[in-house]
């Protein structure tokens, strides 16, 4: 992924010393669903000239319970050549007694790499402080200056869940006579908003009081749900590279010549290592054999190297060491396919599990990953290149529905990625399910998924045999299983569809009542506890749209007939449909069970009725069959 600078505190002025900060203090609504309260924060920016900015920052935090500990841990991100002062921290018990203090020289300087990375040049200072005892509080301050410019952190509450706010102050001082742009985004719910007030160039941003988000069902994420407010020069520095980004066009030019053209070097190698392949077929054949080859070659690994780890690593590299970051390994599918006649595009993308689109109308440096984008007659291919699993020309569901910046020699075009419909991200399930006299049953089935339920499924492929029957016995909780297999698993990187096999048997499936079997209509589904909510305060969202098919054939034991069976159905509503049917066939009952939820943002006075319709699912689902033994 690429390295992202700034969200997070990035400087320091120290207002609040001497000040204590009983918990006692705390209004109880910002106690409510949190495990972090922010008391008191002060940032100020401020903008020197084009290579020089002042980070200051202020922050006071309240950690409730052990849930919130990596919140309360000081830590200060910086790049090599920045200048970190004024480091000052100091730790309240929950009477705000002063237990502790701390200064610059307890913190530990480490290198900053994410998961997965091997090169860096991404620092961290962190204090290694934890407490056993809550609450407490811990107050925070240092200053940053930094020579990149193109970074001006938003202003936002928070964005996590169960974090509250008492107060932040953001100030942004200008004296570089660089044009500064701002731009505010409401709450579209209303949850709060933000006061501005200013002086000249000179403008103050405040939040107050602001109760947390909880992690509830179906709640959107906090950056969907909260204000914030955007800033970008005009003008801006990165790693001694200046550039404009007064508009898109202007940006990508730059990003152009100054982030990918140093790097979009072929070489001899490479130009072998495409005549090897002896491409031929359409364009999207040749495509898909390239990509399929270079997913067989490389692997993942964060490098955060190279213009503020924003460029990234040299074609050859990659081929010689065999891994690179979305970057690295993004510009290494595109110096193939160049090398194979055929035209991409390195395209920025806001990587996340709900879409964050970037705004047309509000050029800033953004994004957190890098996926490829080739033009074709028949439309875009879209190529995620970090994974060696995913199929071809498939986006997962962090990188779909949403829009990305696609980088081209005259500037950026803002693209939009696919959205895949309920019937693309489907489950299949074919089970063959014999009732068995002793309460138990013995299954065999077939499963199939694709779309978004496909990249869910593509874990099972680093999993032993031993973590798929745990990871079965805990997605499956409607049985109780005695013993399961999961067998012939095949990923289809040509169709993005996953198919298994699943052999199990289940005790007390049925339940005795004299010479008679009753069991629920369906025996595999996922479960789940929905409670209505007549005091919610947020809308809902289910962030896709997906259909799941069963179709379960019960073999009846011998000597048994279907005395009883619910009658077959439809629920209907704007959330999704629900059908289910029986049928006798001999001495074998066939139900079919289809299900379709749709994606939507609903407004939480619809809850209580998403949570009626989910009930209805499930009371359907657990209807009862009948069978009795002949006399």
């Amino acid at each position: 992924m690429i390295k992202i600078l700034c969200t997070v505190a990035l400087s320091v002025a120290s207002l609040y010393y001497g000040q204590n900060y009983p918990i006692s203090a705390i209004p109880e609504n910002l106690k409510k669903n949190a495990s972090v309260v922010i008391r008191k924060e002060n940032t100020a920016v401020e903008i020197n000239k084009v290579d020089d900015v002042v980070y200051k920052k202020t922050s006071v935090v309240t950690i409730l319970n052990k849930d919130a500990i990596p919140y309360s841990i000081p830590k200060i991100s910086y790049e090599k050549g920045d200048n970190v002062s004024n480091v000052k921290v100091v730790v309240y018990d929950e009477k705000g007694a002063k237990i502790k203090s701390y200064s610059k020289s307890d913190f530990t300087d480490i290198a900053a790499n994410p998961q997965g990375s091997f090169y860096s040049d991404s620092r961290m200072l962190i204090l290694p402080f934890t407490s056993s005892s809550f609450p407490y509080t811990v107050e925070f301050s240092y200053e940053l200056n930094d020579e990149n410019t193109v970074f001006i952190p938003d202003f936002v509450p928070f964005y996590e869940y169960n974090v509250s706010l008492e107060e932040s102050n953001y100030s942004i001082i200008n004296k570089s006579g660089i044009n500064l742009r701002s731009k505010v985004y409401e709450s579209p719910f209303n949850y709060t908003s933000v006061i501005i007030s200013s002086n000249g160039e000179n403008k103050s941003y405040v939040y107050k009081n602001i109760p947390a988000i909880d992690s509830g069902q179906l709640v959107p994420t906090p950056q969907k749900v909260l204000p914030k407010v955007s800033f970008s020069l005009d003008k801006f520095n990165l790693e001694g590279k200046q550039g404009s980004i007064a508009s898109w066009k202007d940006f990508g030019i730059w990003y152009y010549q100054n982030l990918l053209t140093p790097v979009s070097i072929s070489t001899p190698q490479i130009k072998a290592e495409i005549a090897s392949l002896n491409l031929s077929g359409t364009t999207e054949e040749k495509v898909k054999k390239i990509y399929q080859h270079m997913q067989n070659k490389t692997r993942y690994i964060f490098v955060a190297l190279g213009i503020g780890g924003w460029q990234p690593m040299l074609p050859d590299e990659v081929q010689k060491k065999g891994y690179g970051d979305c970057k690295g390994l993004t510009n290494y599918m595109k110096t193939l396919l160049g090398e194979a006649g055929i035209d991409s595009y390195y395209s920025i993308i806001n990587s996340n599990p709900s879409p964050i689109n970037f705004d047309k109308d509000f050029p800033k440096m953004a994004g957190n990953h890098v996926i490829l984008t080739i033009p074709t007659e028949k439309g875009n291919i879209w190529l995620e290149n970090t994974s060696q699993q995913i199929a071809f020309n498939h986006l997962s569901y962090s990188t779909t529905d949403r829009n990305v910046l696609t980088v081209k020699p005259d500037g950026i075009d803002i693209l939009q990625t696919p959205s895949y419909s309920a019937e693309e991200n489907k489950e299949k399930q074919v089970l063959n399910i014999q009732i068995n006299p002793d309460k138990t049953i013995i299954g065999k089935g077939k499963f199939s998924y694709s779309g978004m339920q496909y990249d869910f499924n593509l874990m099972y492929l680093m999993l032993s045999e031993k973590e798929k029957t745990d990871v079965m016995k805990k997605v499956y909780t409607t049985l109780d299983f005695e013993n399961i297999e999961m067998k012939e698993f095949q990923n289809d990187k040509d169709l993005a569809i996953i198919n298994f096999d699943l052999d199990f048997k289940a005790l007390n499936f049925s339940k005795l009542i004299g010479n008679s079997l009753i069991f629920r209509a369906v025996p595999i589904y996922k479960d789940g506890i929905y409670h209505e909510d007549p005091t919610r305060e947020l809308p809902f969202e289910n962030k896709f749209s997906y259909q799941d098919e069963s179709e379960i054939t019960y073999d009846l034991p011998l000597d048994y007939f279907v005395e009883e069976m619910p009658q077959s159905g439809n629920i209907t509503s704007e959330f999704g449909t629900y059908k289910l049917s029986f049928e006798k066939q001999n001495n074998k009952l066939v139900v079919k069970r289809h299900v379709q939820i749709n994606k939507g943002l609903y407004p939480k006075e619809k809850y209580n009725d998403y949570v009626s319709f989910r009930k209805k699912i499930i009371n359907a689902d657990n209807s009862k069959i009948l069978i009795s033994k002949k006399s």
